[in-house]
C-alpha cells in the first residue's frame, strides 16, 4: 500500500539568491492529507509527504492511503471508497514511517493548521506524537509574498508558477503540486530577505473525541493542545455586492449573498474560513440578528450569546463540515449567471 519513496530532480525557475538567510529551515516535510471531513472526531484516508531541502529540492516522495476504521466521507471529493480502504493500513501501521519523513523538518502544507491539527489527533490516537515542532502555510507565505492571486485556492497558486494539477484531492499529486509551488516561492521570499510564517507546533498530550470545551474554558496547550484565543479582532470586509436572499434552508444550496456568522472554535483557521465564505459570495457577520442567514458552529450547545440569539430568532445552525461541503458550490445570486 505504500509508494516506495523515490528521489526527483527539479530545476527552479530562478537561481537561487547566493546569500541564502541563515535563519531559514534546513530541510521540509510538504504535506497534504485527505480525511473523512473536518471535525475534530474525522481520520485521515490518505497522506503524502514530499521531503524537500533547504532550498526547496525535492528528495524523495512518500504516499499511502489509510484505514479510517469508520465511513470514508466524501468518496466524491477525495475518490477512496470502503472498498478501497478495506486492505489499506490503520494509522498506526504507518505511523513510525510518517514520522521518519516528518523528522526535524518544517510541516508545510495548504491550510497547514488544518494538516497538522489531523496529524496530531491521529498520533494522540495512537497514542504517540508526530516529531514536528514547525509548521509552514503556504497561503501565509502567499500573503508575505503578496502574489496576485484571486483566491486563497490551491489551484490558483499552482497556475501562478505554472505547474500544472493532475488529480486535485489526490494527496500524493496534491503534495507535489504544493512542493513545485513552494520552491519558486521559497526562492523569492530569499531574495526578499522575507521572514517566513514558521508557527509553533504543540503536540496534544491525550485526545478525546467530544467536543472541545467551550469558548474562554480552554487553557494554552490543554488537552486539545489548539492555544488559541476565541476572541480575535474584527476584520474590515469589502461590502458584500449581493443583496440577502433570506435564511438558508435545508437541504437547498447556499446562496450568494447570505448572511453567514460564526460561533467557537474551527478546524480550519476563522480567518480562512470567512475568507472562503467571502470569495464564495457570502456575507460575513460579526453579530447575529434577525437578518442572519445562517450561523456555523460546531458547538451548537455552548451557550455562546449567537447560538442563544439564534434559537430566539429560529436561526438555522450548521456545523463546520456541513458548511464546507455546501461551501464548494454556492448558488449564484437571483439574477445573475453561475460562473
Amino acid at each position: 500500500m505504500l509508494d516506495n519513496p523515490a528521489t526527483e530532480a527539479h530545476s527552479p525557475t530562478a537561481p537561487p539568491p547566493a546569500d541564502w538567510p541563515a535563519a531559514y529551515p534546513e530541510g521540509y516535510a510538504v504535506v497534504d492529507v485527505e480525511t473523512t471531513g473536518l471535525a475534530r472526531d474525522d481520520r485521515i484516508v490518505s497522506a503524502a509527504v514530499y521531503r524537500l531541502d533547504a532550498r526547496g529540492e525535492v528528495e524523495d516522495h512518500w504516499y499511502t492511503t489509510v484505514n479510517p476504521e469508520r465511513d470514508p466521507g466524501p468518496v466524491w471529493i477525495h475518490g477512496l471508497t470502503s472498498e478501497a480502504l478495506e486492505g489499506a493500513p490503520l494509522f498506526r501501521d504507518i505511523a513510525e514511517e510518517f514520522a521518519s519523513r516528518l523528522d526535524g523538518r518544517v510541516l508545510v502544507a495548504h491550510n497547514a493548521v488544518f494538516d497538522w491539527q489531523m496529524i496530531a489527533r491521529e498520533y494522540a490516537r495512537a497514542e504517540s506524537a508526530a516529531p514536528v515542532r514547525q509548521r509552514l502555510c503556504t497561503i501565509a507565505l502567499s500573503k508575505e509574498l503578496g502574489l496576485p492571486l484571486p483566491n486563497h485556492k490551491l489551484e490558483s497558486l499552482a497556475a501562478h508558477f505554472g505547474v500544472v494539477q493532475q488529480h486535485a484531492h489526490h494527496a500524493l499529486d496534491d503534495a507535489r503540486v504544493l512542493a513545485e509551488a513552494f520552491r519558486p516561492s521559497l526562492h523569492a521570499a530569499a531574495a526578499g530577505n522575507v521572514r517566513l510564517p514558521l508557527h509553533e507546533c504543540l503536540p496534544l498530550t491525550e485526545f478525546s473525541d467530544r467536543p472541545a470545551p467551550p469558548a474562554g474554558q480552554q487553557g494554552g496547550g490543554g488537552s486539545y493542545g489548539y492555544g488559541q484565543s476565541s476572541w480575535r479582532p474584527a476584520r474590515k470586509r469589502p461590502a458584500c455586492p449581493y443583496p440577502n436572499p433570506g435564511r438558508y434552508e435545508d437541504g437547498k444550496p447556499l446562496r450568494q449573498g447570505m448572511r453567514v456568522a460564526f460561533s467557537g472554535d474551527t478546524t480550519v483557521e476563522r480567518e480562512l474560513l470567512e475568507d472562503r465564505a467571502v470569495e464564495a459570495g457570502l456575507h460575513v457577520s460579526t453579530s447575529l440578528s434577525r437578518l442572519t442567514s445562517l450561523l456555523v458552529t460546531n458547538d451548537p450547545d455552548s451557550g455562546t450569546s449567537k447560538v442563544v440569539k439564534a434559537r430566539q430568532y429560529g436561526t438555522p445552525v450548521m456545523d463546520e463540515a456541513a458548511f464546507g461541503q455546501l461551501l464548494r458550490d454556492v448558488a449564484p445570486a437571483e439574477g445573475t449567471a453561475r460562473r
